[in-house]
């Protein structure tokens, strides 16, 4: 089945030329230009890939990709004329799972694509015999991608429950933020372990009920993070 991407930017010339290099590798490709044409759309198919440009009118990208994290976890790369480290961490904080800069080559950006989807795809640790992990009041399914603590759905994105399931499924193990962004990301990841720091404090905020102290989610200071069994 073609992968299904959706290209949102105001320039109509970038949409263009991203839209017919995509098409050549069979994908299907929809396009927004603007920040509410684009959170409808998401509403209403769940795409493999978006791209998202940050200056948008309407809503900026920031504010689409915030949204989008409100009802799915779909993969979103953020299109950012701005090099500054800020602006890449503040895309990662609205839950962007990547980020290009403008100028960029178009085979970046089709690599970029298909690496994010195959995270995706292959995104999981280990599984129990039945895809469900319980512990205190929090349960993960990991067949079917939801963690709920005392019955309450808990909306993560994919990198959060990536993160989430592979500490589960290593209780007590300590990884490195080093060894997480390899695990989780994948070796042709070109971030760097900030990353990893900010998907781990917005992973707490969701799933614990004091971040500043975990029950779940630990900081063991100069190694790493990891479950508390």
């Amino acid at each position: 089945m073609a992968a299904k991407i959706l290209i949102v930017d105001d320039e109509e010339l970038i949409v263009k030329g991203i839209k017919f290099n995509l098409t050549q590798d069979k994908m299907e490709v929809d396009c927004a230009y603007d920040g509410q044409q684009a959170i409808e759309m998401a509403k209403q198919t769940q795409y493999d890939c978006v791209l998202l440009d940050v200056m948008l009118p309407v809503f900026s990208g920031y504010e689409v990709c915030q949204r989008i994290r409100e009802f799915s976890n779909m993969p979103i790369i953020m299109l950012t004329a701005k090099s500054e480290d800020s602006d890449k961490i503040l895309g990662l904080e609205f839950g962007a799972d990547d980020y290009i800069t403008k100028p960029f080559n178009i085979m970046e950006v089709k690599a970029r694509i298909k690496a994010v989807m195959r995270r995706n795809s292959n995104s999981g640790g280990a599984k129990d015999k039945d895809g469900v992990f319980t512990y205190r009041n929090l349960k993960m399914d990991k067949r079917n991608k939801l963690v709920t603590i005392s019955g309450k759905n808990i909306n993560l994105t994919a990198k959060e429950f990536d993160i989430l399931d592979l500490l589960l499924s290593h209780p007590s193990t300590v990884y490195s933020r080093e060894e997480l962004l390899k695990l989780v990301w994948g070796e042709d990841y070109p971030g760097d372990v900030r990353t990893v720091d900010v998907h781990v404090r917005r992973l707490r905020e969701k799933v614990e009920t004091n971040p500043s102290d975990p029950e779940y989610v630990f900081t063991k200071w100069g190694a790493g993070y990891y479950f508390h069994d």
